[in-house]
């Protein structure tokens, strides 16, 4: 078979795509119109290759996953912020892991957890007042934030009261030091006294001595299975009886708590702010939640009739996927994915936001059609096409609990509010590890009984920034 020349992306002398990468959504919107299978640009010395077909992203994540390890620097970046969890490990030990987890996320056990995220949203939402102004942004993610340390730690919405603030802004700022640590060329060692070194020391210490508290206390007390993640951690045992040892717990936990509200606040904020901009889109699931609910609260056995209300979440992650890319994966050797050759040491990009953008697979890919996700719709997507939550053997183990977590969050919401954007803000998708608003989502919440005009922001203009 004839090997192609991978088209290259032109750049500045030296720097390549440096400029143009710092701001990468823009850029990668550029490469998905212009070119059409693969593009390889430089940023700096380094070379990335963007694929942009089904075909091509099944070969790195599945076919070829043995031959495309997760980069060892995106590795090391994402060490110094979670660990070596399930996100940060290649190999046997990602095998070894996952399959130690994997008992974690059976669906019984997560199931368990649906009336839980119900019932801290109705306390979380109690004081919400009609015209009441709220950074809808901050509340999801103080929201997601309770229902994970729920489902890990079994620690109560009273418990972490206290701590939420001091956690919230602990991970913010990992993520900034982290999302800094990548965007840099030369990286330089934790022991240095530098100021992101110890912004991130003091962020770590937070959540290490929340997590490294909890784990102590489970493990000083008799064994006692509290349902959470925390109890089926402790009690996993490998073929060889070996226990995780408190690290590795540790490890998993963060990993865990901080993808498992992340995600889901950002998913949950955008689809709140993408409905401020489609009434009709707003009325029709309204009209769901009411006639499926009744005037009750939802519950698990409701999901599979909230259809309309999973289809708003599946568009709105696919407009603005919560991760925008995947951890960048190196060719172990020079390897052939469809007609091109992928030489050693270089980095392939798997991008959920190129994939879910790319006008081959999406007719006017930047509008917000929720009649994508129809069963009948959804079926003709190629599959590796739409990956919010990643694909192959590294798929998100919490993927069917985010789902869950978002549509009975959402009908809660839609069932007691209404909202409506402020006007006069500037609506900026952040592109760190996650995709979060970059300057807050202020939106203005009323009861039910009170209806408030929608205002309205462009989206194109939220897509093109």
């Amino acid at each position: 078979m004839t090997i192609k020349q991978v088209p290259t992306v032109p750049g500045r002398f030296l720097l390549g795509s440096l400029h143009e990468f710092k701001n990468p959504l823009p850029f990668i919107d550029r490469l998905v119109r212009e070119y059409d299978e693969i593009a390889h640009f430089k940023v700096a010395h380094f070379d990335f290759y963007l694929v942009l077909t089904p075909e091509l992203v099944r070969e790195v994540l599945v076919t070829k996953a043995a031959d495309f390890p997760k980069d060892k620097r995106d590795n090391d970046i994402l060490s110094k912020f979670i660990g070596r969890g399930l996100v940060t490990t290649n190999g046997e030990t990602h095998k070894r892991q996952r399959k130690l987890a994997q008992p974690a996320f059976h669906t019984r056990r997560i199931e368990a957890y649906a009336d839980t995220m119900v019932d801290y949203t109705e306390r979380l939402t109690a004081v919400w007042q009609t015209n009441d102004e709220r950074d809808i942004s901050e509340a999801m993610y103080e929201l997601t934030m309770y229902i994970v340390s729920k489902t890990l730690f079994d620690t109560g919405m009273d418990d972490m009261a206290d701590r939420a603030d001091l956690i919230g802004q602990a991970i913010h700022d990992l993520q900034a030091v982290t999302n800094d640590d990548f965007q840099r060329v030369v990286q330089w060692p934790e022991w240095m006294p530098l100021a992101h070194n110890r912004q991130r020391k003091a962020a770590r210490a937070v959540l290490d001595e929340t997590v490294n508290k909890l784990i102590a206390e489970r493990r000083a007390g008799p064994f006692e299975d509290k349902g959470d993640l925390l109890s089926m951690f402790l009690q996993t045992q490998d073929e060889e009886g070996a226990y995780l040892t408190d690290t590795e717990v540790r490890d998993q936990l963060v990993t865990v708590f901080v993808a498992g509200h992340e995600t889901t606040s950002n998913a949950l904020s955008w689809t709140l702010y993408l409905l401020t901009q489609h009434p009709e889109v707003a009325e029709r699931l309204r009209a769901e939640v009411d006639e499926v609910l009744h005037g009750r609260v939802p519950t698990l056995t409701d999901m599979r009739q909230l259809t309309y209300t999973q289809q708003v979440i599946k568009e709105s992650m696919r407009l603005i996927p919560p991760v925008w890319t995947l951890s960048g994966r190196q060719a172990a050797h020079d390897v052939q994915i469809g007609d091109y050759l992928i030489p050693q040491g270089s980095v392939v990009m798997v991008s959920p936001w190129a994939m879910h953008h790319n006008h081959r697979y999406f007719a006017d890919p930047q509008r917000f059609d929720p009649e994508r996700f129809t069963p009948e719709n959804e079926a003709e997507i190629p599959r590796y096409v739409y990956f919010p939550f990643g694909a192959g053997g590294r798929v998100c183990i919490g993927n069917s609990f985010a789902m869950m977590e978002a549509t009975l969050i959402l009908a809660t919401l839609i069932q007691q509010f209404t909202f409506a954007l402020v006007p006069g803000q500037t609506i900026e998708p952040n592109p760190q590890v996650t995709v979060s608003p970059k300057h807050g989502l202020r939106m203005r919440v009323s009861r039910r009984e009170a209806l408030d005009e929608v205002d309205s922001f462009p989206l194109a203009d939220l897509i093109a920034v």
